[in-house]
């Protein structure tokens, strides 16, 4: 396999919180022999479970060092549980998180198995460099039907967004924003250092004991739903539309940033490759006395502009491209913690947000019909510039929404 390199990537490289999880029912009884016999068909259908994070000195480029050997590990419970909504689950989940990954020792993925009566359920905990949610539900997804039904997975080339080539001409950064990026590059280059990955873990591994985020669940039943996607079609908006109006409302804030996915958008993505092959962008409101249906209305809006309009939907990714990688590396620590530079404070306060948790943000992973699982949880990540996000996922009818809160 050719080596594949950090590139968009790179953005969730040294940035603490960058994990995620999908909690799921499988319609199988819990069998410790075939999960383990089930992770090993996945390992050999995806490199990337096999990955710890590679670096080239000479290059300062990181990249996935796929080994020999699956780097996932593993837990298998003794514990029962009563189902998703288990607090034993989300207990174990900021668990995991609670302390940052050494990824040059171990890999980007756990997972743990609990008995749940006739079923089996199942956490899968991601790092961010890994998958984006969309590919992370592809792969739950895949262990589920071989589990319950033997349906084998294919082999995928995993294949990263690797060049600004990839991303459509039109997509090319605006003016002002060329300038800024630049301008931040040239104050890097002119301050002539950077932040190891051992610098980033030791600050990271402080940082989470006081960053802490929770979590809390809650379902949108059948009718529920049959009920607002009524109301969303008689008024030519999205469910996804709806769900930001009632962010507005509840959170009285004045923007949203909403993940896209951009699969079907890219050449380099091959069906069910891990990695990231999304982008995110911003949407807008301000206003008094409108009711969900307005507000989601305006949201449709400016979601079909940003939509059409390549230069606003890939300007985080191209950002990301054009900014020095290293100095990428520096946004954090250097806002958060004590690594000392202007540059890396800059980006870290104007691009990413790092200074104080202000952003509120919403990702959608859709909807899915399944025989092999009966019900699942997006828990979303939740970045130092997070106040407020919320993970949607739909199955089988019912609509799982996670909140992720500072």
């Amino acid at each position: 396999m050719e080596r594949q390199y950090f590139y968009t990537e790179r953005a969730h490289l040294m940035c603490p919180n960058m994990n995620f999880g999908i909690i799921s029912e499988i319609n199988s009884p819990f069998d410790e022999n075939k999960i383990r016999h089930t992770l090993s068909v996945l390992v050999r259908a995806h490199p990337f479970l096999t990955a710890l994070l590679g670096y080239e000195e000479d290059t300062n480029r990181y990249f996935y060092n796929i080994t020999s050997d699956s780097q996932v590990d593993l837990i298998v419970s003794d514990e029962n549980i009563t189902g998703l909504y288990d607090k034993l689950v989300i207990s174990e989940y900021e668990r995991l998180i609670s302390t940052d990954w050494n990824l040059t020792c171990e890999g980007m993925l756990k997972i743990v198995c609990w008995k749940q009566e006739n079923k089996l359920c199942i956490l899968f905990v991601f790092h961010h460099l890994l998958a984006d949610g969309r590919a992370a539900l592809s792969l739950v997804k895949e262990f589920a039907e071989y589990y319950v039904h033997g349906k084998l997975p294919e082999s995928v080339e995993e294949k990263l967004i690797s060049l600004v080539d990839d991303f459509p001409s039109e997509s090319e950064l605006p003016f002002v924003s060329k300038i800024l990026v630049d301008y931040a590059n040239k104050r890097w280059k002119k301050e002539n250092h950077q932040v190891s990955y051992e610098a980033y873990h030791n600050f990271a591994n402080k940082f989470l004991q006081k960053d802490k985020v929770i979590h809390n669940t809650f379902v949108y039943d059948e009718e529920t739903m049959s009920a607002i996607r009524s109301l969303c079609r008689e008024n030519l908006v999205s469910v996804n539309d709806y769900l930001t109006a009632k962010m507005f409302e509840e959170d009285k804030t004045d923007k949203i940033i909403i993940a896209s996915d951009l699969r079907k958008q890219l050449h380099c993505y091959s069906q069910g490759a891990l990695g990231n092959y999304a982008t995110a962008f911003s949407v807008r409101f301000k206003g008094k006395n409108a009711d969900t249906v307005a507000i989601a209305g305006k949201v449709h809006k400016q979601v079909q502009k940003i939509m059409k309009t390549p230069a606003s939907l890939y300007l985080i990714l191209q950002c990301y491209a054009r900014l020095t990688p290293s100095l990428i590396d520096a946004a954090a620590i250097s806002t958060l913690g004590d690594f000392d530079s202007k540059a890396g404070r800059f980006i870290g306060t104007a691009f990413f947000g790092f200074e104080r948790p202000a952003g509120y943000s919403i990702t959608n992973l859709g909807k899915i019909e399944s025989r092999s699982i009966d019900n699942a949880i997006f828990i979303p990540p939740a970045s130092p510039a997070v106040k407020k996000i919320k993970g949607i996922l739909t199955v089988n009818g019912r609509m799982n929404i996670c909140v992720s809160q500072r």
